[in-house]
Formats: C-alpha cells, sequence, structure tokens
C-alpha cells in the first residue's frame, strides 16, 4: 500500500506544471479516491489538495527568483489564471508577494517533498474487528462544524456542554445495538477535508426505534465495518487510536475505507484521566 502511495507521489512531483487529477492519483495507488483522500490525509497532517498547492508553489518561488519568465508565464504553468489569483496565493504562504520576493531576493518557505516510510518496532499490537453489520439509524442531536486536524474542536465542546443531560439520558434508552450508548458521530465532510471545512456532527444513539420529537436521523446502509478498540490515558489514548488506524493498520491489512459516518464510542473513568475507546470505521475490501 505504502509503495503505491509513493508511486501516486512521484506522479505528483513529475506533474506539477500541470492539471492533476485525483481520479488518476487513486489509480495509481490502487485504491479509491476516497480512501486516498482519507489515508494521505492521515498519514500527512494535511488534505491531498493543500500537498499539492504547497509543493507547486514551493517549486513556482524557485521559479520566481529565478527571474528567467514573466509571472504571468510562472502563474499559468502552475494552474493559476492570472497573476493576482497567483500573488494571493504566493503571499499566503510565502508571506511576501512574488514581484517583491524577485526583486529583493527575499527567503520563501518550502514544503518539502513527501515519501512514506512503515517503521516496524513490534512493541504492539492493534486490537480490531471486523463486522458485517445490517442498515442501521443514528439518532440524536446534529450541528454543524469545521473541521480541526489537531487540537480540541471547540465548536464540538460548544455543542456537547450545551445539550441538557436529560435528552442525552432519553436517547441512551434507544441504543439497542453496537456500538452502545451515546455515540459521537461525524458524516459528510468534504472530500478534501481540509482544515475549517464543514462537516456533520451528531451525539446520538444507534437503534432501531423512531426517532423522537426534537432529534434527526441519519440513515446508514448494511456493509462492512472496521472496529478498533483502546484503552488508556484520556485524552491521548483517543487521538492515537484513530492515529494508528490510518498509519499502521490500513497500510499492513487489505482493507480501505468507504463513505460512510465515523463512529466513536467514549467511556471515561470516573475521574476522568482514563478512557475506553472503540472507533467504528466503514470499510471494503482492498481490490488486488
Amino acid at each position: 500500500m505504502l509503495e503505491r502511495l509513493n508511486q501516486a507521489l512521484d506522479h505528483i512531483e513529475r506533474h506539477l506544471d500541470q492539471a492533476l487529477d485525483v481520479t488518476e492519483l487513486a489509480r495509481i495507488a490502487a485504491t479509491s479516491e476516497h480512501h486516498l483522500r482519507r489515508m494521505f490525509s492521515a498519514l500527512a497532517g494535511m488534505p491531498l489538495s493543500e500537498y499539492i498547492r504547497r509543493r507547486r508553489l514551493t517549486v513556482a518561488g524557485a521559479d520566481v527568483l529565478a527571474g528567467r519568465d514573466t509571472l504571468l508565464e510562472i502563474a499559468v504553468r502552475y494552474g493559476y489564471s492570472s497573476t493576482e489569483a497567483f500573488t494571493r496565493a504566493f503571499r499566503a504562504m510565502h508571506g511576501i508577494g512574488p514581484g517583491e520576493a524577485r526583486r529583493t531576493g527575499a527567503a520563501l518557505n518550502s514544503q518539502s517533498r513527501m515519501a512514506f516510510r512503515l517503521t516496524i518496532e513490534g512493541s504492539s499490537t492493534m486490537r480490531y474487528r471486523i463486522v458485517e453489520k445490517e442498515a442501521f439509524s443514528v439518532v440524536g442531536l446534529r450541528t454543524r462544524v469545521p473541521l480541526v486536524h489537531r487540537g480540541p474542536n471547540q465548536a464540538i465542546m460548544s455543542f456537547v456542554r450545551g445539550i441538557d443531560p436529560e435528552i442525552l439520558d432519553r436517547l441512551e434508552k434507544l441504543s439497542d445495538q453496537e456500538p452502545h450508548g451515546i455515540v459521537a458521530v461525524c458524516d459528510d465532510l468534504d472530500p478534501s477535508r481540509a482544515e475549517g471545512t464543514d462537516l456533520d456532527y451528531y451525539q446520538a444513539v444507534i437503534t432501531s426505534a423512531p426517532a423522537p420529537a426534537g432529534t434527526v436521523t441519519l440513515a446508514v446502509p448494511a456493509g462492512t465495518w472496521a472496529v478498533f478498540t483502546t484503552s488508556g490515558p484520556a485524552p491521548q489514548a483517543i487521538q492515537e487510536l484513530w492515529r494508528d488506524a490510518f498509519t499502521e493498520w490500513f497500510p499492513s491489512n487489505p482493507y480501505r475505507t468507504r463513505p460512510g459516518p465515523e463512529i466513536l464510542r467514549t467511556r471515561l473513568s470516573a475521574d476522568g484521566t482514563e478512557a475506553d475507546a472503540e472507533l467504528w470505521l466503514a470499510v471494503e475490501p482492498e481490490q488486488g
């Protein structure tokens, strides 16, 4: 899997001055576009589209300083329709406009070329199981929040704090299948998975019961799920569970993600320092 991802990265490098089709990158990586975006985001810590943008602006910066071509020629070469659009993107990354950078020979920022490597430590194993699950419903309360890759999501924290505990108690009584109890559900993420893009966040239960008044329902079709479990210090154990699923498990197992919600069931100790967590990800067998 990592070898094919690196082949896709090589393709990006050879075509920074051309249109890049994510469908073609997924074909090179021998996976789906959906899984490629999610794998890249998890492994690289940034969306695929952001990496491509930053690599183009890194190479464009060298062309600007070289001074052989006009700024318009460089802008068009790297996919910008005008020098104005190029200047805005250039300034956002480098902190200076391309014209000023050329005049002054200013120091620019650089996005290093990435390559993925699997480090084998052998000191731990991941606990997981594969579940074939019939269609089910997510029933609960929903809000729209921005995607945050690192650190706490303040929008989610504010939403959860504002929920009446009695409502959660009533919802929990409706839970009648795995994962049991109140769960956190993320759905309808932007395909780019870029920082700040919106997603649907639910505090909800998995149930076959009708939705009570004042709640919403997300219908989830039947399919295969990979279920990862962990126990340890909070919140580190929970954060590392999602990371390890993508950096260790997917590269080593014949599965890929498919479109579907991400479901996290968390139970904290009485003092809030320890957590038991269960992460459900929609998967399908990787095609050979």
